[in-house]
């Protein structure tokens, strides 16, 4: 089997699309499509299914992605051994910036403890310009945010979307609610405009930021109250009133490039993800 077929097969199975491996290999679509058809060729099954307009791996497709996570692991864990003249190891690294305050600094340590001499670029963006960034091969880790549902990366942390704002200031009883959102890209910016659109209630958006701190400076001077993640409030009071819209539930996870260059495995960032959670509850 190739082993470039089983870098693309992998970039599709973590990001479920064509497109986005594509994308992560720096292949045409249609070049992806030809690897696949003489990938299934070589090994004699059927990998994909198409259920609906959704395209999912077969069950030999899945054995498949065990098998071919392993060998990409051996490839790299020997190529990554037989190149040790260079002791600098660079990681680039994207985060959230509303995640910057909580989740980067035990990460950070966490792969510094993990990975000897170790220089550490970080990029803050939105979860989906992160993974834009990661598609092109301008990251090589990213801290996303993810669905309950999705498998995407590996997990570490859950999180939950919370209305904070100061107890000075009783904007709740105002005609028309001032709030402040992150970016339309955000998940808690959809949940709270729909929300109140779906109430009826009358709302003016004083700002939006992709910037947790600015956001929060403007919530402190009691100039509006915010839709943000539970991590991401600081010290801000929660504003537990039942009338505000429901905002989602949240995965954590740190996702890796399928670029070749990527200079740390799969098993080192198990190991990383499983530790974070461990330090997580212990504190």
């Amino acid at each position: 089997m190739d082993l470039d077929a089983l870098r693309s097969f992998l970039a599709f199975v973590e990001t479920g699309s064509f497109t986005r491996a594509a994308a992560q290999m720096h292949r045409t679509q249609s070049a992806i499509s030809m690897q696949m058809k003489k990938l299934q060729q070589d090994i004699g099954q059927t990998l994909f299914i198409k259920e609906g307009r959704q395209l999912n791996l077969t069950a030999e497709g899945v054995v498949l992605a065990g098998y071919a996570r392993q060998i990409i692991h051996l490839q790299d864990h020997a190529l990554a051994n037989l190149s040790r003249t260079a002791l600098q190891v660079v990681l680039r690294l994207g985060c959230p910036d509303d995640y910057a305050e909580s989740i980067l600094p035990p990460l950070v340590q966490l792969l510094h403890e993990s990975i000897e001499h170790l220089e550490l670029n970080i990029t803050c963006a939105s979860s989906s310009e992160l993974q834009h960034l990661l598609d092109q091969g301008l990251l090589d880790l990213a801290v996303i945010s993810r669905t309950p549902l999705s498998e995407a990366g590996y997990l570490l942390c859950h999180d939950k979307g919370t209305w904070v704002g100061v107890e000075h200031r009783d904007l709740l009883s105002q005609p028309t609610l001032p709030i402040v959102v992150f970016k339309r890209d955000c998940r808690y910016h959809q949940a709270a405009i729909e929300g109140l659109l779906k109430q009826k209630r009358a709302f003016k958006i004083m700002a939006s930021s992709g910037s947790a701190s600015a956001l929060r400076g403007l919530i402190k001077q009691g100039l509006a109250i915010g839709a943000m993640a539970n991590l991401s409030r600081n010290d801000l009071p929660a504003l537990n009133d039942p009338h505000l819209p429901f905002l989602p539930n949240v995965e954590i996870v740190i996702i890796k490039s399928n670029a070749k260059a990527c200079a740390i495995s799969d098993e080192q960032l198990q190991f990383i993800a499983q530790h974070f959670r461990q330090a997580l509850i212990q504190s």
